[in-house]
């Protein structure tokens, strides 16, 4: 069966092994991300999709962490049914609607006092384009045009815009564009990832120290009163694969923020709006340290709609209104009522049946399941899984083929994750595979992404994982040399 797509934007060929099995499709006149050509949907249920070919398969990654409450939710359905029959679409900035209003109410009031007020977007990327043109026109307003510089992290990712792969630091994303990206502007520390690039005699604490002190010595590299603000994926998704900062990160990374008087900004587009058991992934994640700037997108709408949305603090909200009191930014579609009545029946859904709730059982479930599974006594995997981690229903698991168990498989030039995602799909079951996200130069790493959505059952977690697992057993068998 054909692979689905490597990454968030970085395609990959199939597997040599796997192309004599690709089927003949017709042929499309779409430019795809992928150099083969992805099979249809036809139809979609819960956690199942029907593909053209008459199989149905799981979906254990939401899509792209997206598909929160499933697909076909009869409320979400219902609800944007309604909205149809009462308006479509209307311009923001000549109408307001109702369903955006109930939507920005609804985002103001889940951060318990942490926001003010907020703005729309149609995705990701473009939310965090906003955020990045709020944060500068915040400083512009209050008198302090000299603040011009971003510090964001090695080995994230937040968008695929250039000001957004210049704001990132992921070097596969980033390598077609380099050339035309900003290196002025935009500056990078290191990610925080304790299993790479935590050294063996740090403790934990000592491991958040260093990284403070970098951040630190970076603003006054820069200047500290050129700064705008600190940013960083709360949990990071499409790079490292689900890899949360070591306690004590973000409330240090905060501190230095707020103590050169620079924002501290926080990107929850793929770990936030409930995928970490939490509204907001900072809330259990990252300790509690409210963001003076936030982006979320794609629990928000739940792929019923194309949305984002930038939330900011009371501090930034009133920069704004002692001045020109608008936000000096936009696009066409931005607010339009389908997709906010869509995003208000999401989260009105994920609030009735208690789905965060569910979120924390059933991450915690799926942990417990991948561990006894993959690191286990028995477990043909152990020797080449380098670390499971996440939390809620954001799991990612890294492999690593350095160990000398390691010498005994023999890929041929093949990528273990991109083998997998592709043969799992073969078998049944849609994963997210992300490579070279191990080294800070790209070149390393093999990580496969579980997100499966929030309303996802016991029964379904345990099918995920008997399908992950048998996949990860193939692939390592046929690739075994014999001794």
């Amino acid at each position: 069966m054909t692979p689905v797509a490597a990454s968030a934007s970085v395609a990959s060929d199939p597997p040599e092994n796997l192309k004599s099995d690709l089927p003949t499709l017709r042929p499309t006149s779409i430019i795809h991300r992928t150099t083969w050509r992805p099979p249809v949907a036809t139809y979609g249920e819960g956690i199942y999709l029907d593909l053209e070919d008459g199989r149905r398969v799981i979906d254990a990654v939401g899509g792209a962490a997206v598909a929160c409450v499933g697909t076909s939710h009869p409320k979400v359905i219902q609800a944007i049914k309604d909205q149809l029959d009462r308006v479509p679409y209307v311009y923001n900035m000549q109408l307001s609607n109702e369903p955006a209003e109930k939507l920005a109410q609804l985002l103001i009031k889940s951060g318990n006092g942490a926001f003010e007020l907020c703005g729309f977007a149609s995705g990701g990327s473009e939310a965090m384009e906003g955020v990045i043109k709020l944060a500068r026109q915040y400083y512009e307003e209050i008198g302090q045009p000299k603040r011009t510089n971003f510090i964001a992290r090695q080995l994230s990712f937040h968008g695929n815009t250039v000001a957004t792969l210049s704001l990132a630091y992921h070097p596969g994303r980033r390598g077609p564009y380099e050339a035309i990206l900003d290196h002025n502007n935009y500056h990078h520390v290191s990610p925080a990832y304790a299993a790479r690039f935590q050294n063996v005699d740090e403790t934990e604490e000592q491991y958040v120290q260093r990284l403070a002190k970098e951040l630190e010595d970076k603003f006054v590299e820069l200047g500290p009163d050129t700064v705008i603000g600190f940013v960083a994926e709360t949990v990071v998704g499409a790079t490292t694969g689900a890899c949360p900062a070591p306690k004590g990160y973000f409330a240090a990374m905060k501190a230095i923020c707020h103590k050169y008087g620079a924002l501290f900004i926080l990107d929850e587009v793929m770990s936030g709006m409930g995928r970490m058991g939490t509204t907001h992934a900072w809330e259990s994640f990252g300790d509690g340290a409210a963001p003076d700037i936030q982006a979320v997108a794609k629990g928000l709408g739940g792929g019923y709609a194309s949305i984002g949305a930038v939330l900011m603090s009371k501090t930034v909200a009133e920069g704004i209104r002692g001045k020109s009191g608008i936000w000096k930014h936009g696009h066409t579609y931005q607010a339009n009522p389908l997709v906010c009545a869509a995003s208000v029946a999401v989260q009105e859904v994920i609030a009735s049946e208690n789905l965060l709730e569910n979120c924390r059982v059933q991450g915690a479930y799926l942990s417990q399941l991948l561990h006894e599974r993959l690191r286990g006594p028995n477990a043909l995997a152990a020797p080449y899984v380098f670390d499971i981690r996440g939390g809620g229903l954001f799991w990612g698991i890294e492999f690593d083929f350095e160990s000398p168990e390691a010498a005994r498989v023999e890929m041929k030039g093949q990528k273990f994750a991109m083998t997998v995602q592709a043969r799992a799909l073969e078998n049944g079951l849609i994963i997210m595979a992300f490579i070279g996200g191990s080294n800070l130069e790209g070149t390393k790493g093999d990580h496969i992404l579980l997100a499966p959505a929030y309303n996802v059952t016991k029964a379904e977690i345990e099918k995920i994982v008997d399908v992950f697992v048998d996949t990860v057993e193939e692939v390592l068998k046929q690739h075994l040399v014999s001794d």
